[in-house]
Formats: C-alpha cells, structure tokens, sequence
C-alpha cells in the first residue's frame, strides 16, 4: 500500500499533487524597436534642422527654431511612451471611448475654430500650442475596432456600431471636410486591415471598395485633388503651377545620386521646394544623404514593421494582437504615403512621416503608438508542464 506522509508523521491515502498553470511573465520590452525609434527620431531632428534653416534665417528667427519645436514634441511624446509602455494595455479599454470623444472635441473645435492654412482647416491653436487633432484619430480608430473585433468581425452588431463605428464614421467625416483626404485614406486602410485580421470577410470588403471607391473619384473628390492625379500623371505640363512641387522633389533626388550633396548642402531646400521640412522631406534626405540614406530610413521602417509584426504573433491575447498590427500598420503606412509622394510613386496627399516631418501632434501621437508596443512586447506566456509527485513510504 502506498501512503503519503503528513507532516505530522500520520498515515493518510495517496494522493496525485497535479499542477497545471499558465503565467504571464514580465520580460523587457523590444529592444530592436527601441533602437530603430531612437535613429529615426534623430534622423528626424537632423534632417528638420537642415531643411528649415534657410525659411528660418527668411524669417529672422533662430535657425534652430523648427527643430527645438520638434524636441519638445519628442519630450512630450516620450513622457507618454514612457506611461504606456508601463500602463497595461488591457487597460486601455476602460478609457478608450473617453478617449474618441475627446478627439471629436478636438476635431468639432478645428472646424468652428480652427486655423486655415493653404487651404485647409486642420490646425488647432490653444495659447502657444498648435495641435493637428487628425494625428490623434490615428489610435483612437485602432483602439476602437481592437476593442469591438477582438472576440469576433460580425459588422451588424448593434453595441458594435454604438461603441466604435459611429465614433469613427463622425471622426472620419470631420477630417474629410477639413479636407484632408490623405488621413481619411489611412484611417480607412487601418480600418480595413485590422477587419481582416479579425476574421472579416474579404468579399465584403471587395465589394465595398467596388461601391466606394467610383463614387468617390466621381463625387467627392474636391477640384484640386482631382487636379493631383492629371498632375501626378503628367507633371510636366505644368511645371511652374501644379506639377512644380513633384518636379523640384525628383530633381533633388537626382541631384543627391548614390552618396549625396553632404549633411546641409542641400540647394534644392533653399528656395524651389516646398514644404522641404513638412510633406517633402524625404526629398531633402534624397539630396543631401543620397541614395544610400534613403535606403536607411526604408530599412528602419521596415524593420519596424517586422518588429510591430512579431509583438502581434507572440502576445497571448486578440485584443493585444489587433492593437500591435494596427498601431504598426498606422505609422509604416503613413511612411509609406509620405515617400511615395515625395518620390512620385503616388499623387500628392500632403500626410508627413513619422518621426521625420516636423510637427509636434505628429511625433507625439506616433512616439505614444510606440509606447503601447513597447507595453505589448513585454507580455509572454509561459507553459509549466504537468508534473506528477508522489511520496510513497
């Protein structure tokens, strides 16, 4: 007979000491995206000192104003990564409503009292602070549909469309009459991305790109961004009108070859191209790093989104699955849009880059977007294996 002894030093019948367990262990967050944050965020500095300079001296500021702008949207950008990368993102739940709302808020006082700048109402002024509250629908769409598609993609239920599709459909529609066009485009493929990675369907979304898509170019298209695409085809028919921005970008390219110009020789920021700090800056790191520059900053990205990729794979959780593809998603296109303008892959949408462009609401909402990954990619689960212990006397 087999007995198992007590403490006590009484016998007492066998018993099987089986334990199954399933921890969450804390590890450090990802390092390789760390480090590649870090480079573009230095990268962004370097290149908006450079590219601003010159419209500084024109304006008889500090030269360096443009890029002590952007440190303090670094610092602030980094005090919120600093939060959420600590803050448990299953947590971000709670708030998440609260938090669409307030971008709402935002966008309704841009559009009653926003700054028009070249046409367009997207800046808000509030004492010396300039907020672009587009910026900050970016994780609000992407915590919305993570909140109501992580258990299942069912697009008719109704606390679905209570909870996030209302909420998206008026922050859509605000940015839309800003205009700003090139923000709808992203928040809808962000959309669209994370339906699919949710099990949505892929027909459905067919055939809405089939309805969508002709009734836009045909109807809601404004006159100069229909323009954009004839100009984007042929720039040369214009060159001194709307065809000028996409020709002084490709000539900066081509002046920079496969080393470039050298670090501020930039001439092409001096006086012929546009926005050289804003939506063309890869232009200037073109012309002034070369080839072999633009080479670095695409391998950044796409490390990045291999990075935001593998957090996706290994968090234990759906609902932290959808939030690490849709904030990844989010920047790396956005990245994408911006170079592909300034290289004449895509017609002009006017979105910056992130960590690159200057603008404060910009590298602020994408350095918190990275907090929540860095959050993500701590969390890991370990299996402990059944084991059977039995003490015979």
């Amino acid at each position: 007979m087999y007995y198992q002894r007590s403490n006590s030093g009484r016998n007492r019948t066998p018993r099987n000491t089986n334990t199954t367990q399933q921890n969450i262990i804390i590890t450090p967050p990802d390092k390789t995206l760390m480090v590649v944050v870090v480079f573009l965020v230095v990268i962004g500095i370097m290149v908006i000192f450079s590219a601003s300079a010159p419209k500084c001296v024109n304006m008889g500021v500090n030269p360096a104003k443009f890029a002590i702008q952007q440190i303090l949207g670094v610092i602030v950008g980094y005090i919120g990564l600093r939060f959420l990368s600590n803050y448990d993102y299953r947590k971000l739940v709670n708030v998440t409503n609260i938090y669409a709302y307030i971008v709402i808020g935002l966008l309704l006082l841009v559009h009653f009292t926003g700054d028009v700048v070249n046409g367009a109402q997207r800046w808000l002024n509030l004492g010396p602070l300039s907020l672009q509250p587009s910026e900050f629908a970016k994780p609000a769409v992407v915590l919305l549909l993570a909140n109501v598609f992580h258990k299942d993609a069912n697009i008719a239920d109704p606390n679905k469309w209570a909870n996030a599709f209302i909420p998206i459909l008026i922050m859509v529609g605000l940015i839309f009459i800003q205009p700003n066009l090139s923000m709808v485009i992203l928040l809808g493929m962000t959309s669209v991305i994370l339906y699919l990675c949710g099990n949505g369907s892929v027909k459905l979304i067919g055939m809405m790109a089939a309805t969508v898509i002709p009734v836009l170019l045909l109807h809601g298209l404004k006159g100069y961004q229909s323009s954009r695409i004839t100009t984007w085809l042929h720039p040369e028919s214009d060159p001194l009108g709307a065809g000028y921005n996409i020709i002084q970008s490709l000539v900066a390219f081509a002046s920079g070859g496969l080393y470039g110009v050298g670090f501020g020789a930039s001439k092409q920021k001096l006086a012929w191209l546009p926005e050289a700090h804003t939506d063309f800056i890869f232009a200037v790191v073109g012309e002034e790093l070369g080839f072999v520059g633009c080479v670095l900053v695409l391998v950044l990205f796409w490390t990045l989104l291999q990075r935001g990729f593998v957090i996706a794979s290994r968090c234990p959780d759906m609902y932290g699955k959808l939030l690490a593809v849709g904030l990844t998603f989010s920047i790396c296109f956005q990245a994408f849009l911006n170079m592909s303008v300034a290289s004449s892959f895509l017609p002009a949408t006017g979105v910056p880059m992130p960590f690159i462009s200057y603008g404060g609401s910009s590298v602020m909402v994408s350095l918190w977007m990275i907090g929540i990954l860095l959050n993500i990619s701590k969390k890991r689960v370990q299996k402990i294996r059944v084991q059977q212990n039995v003490e015979y006397i």
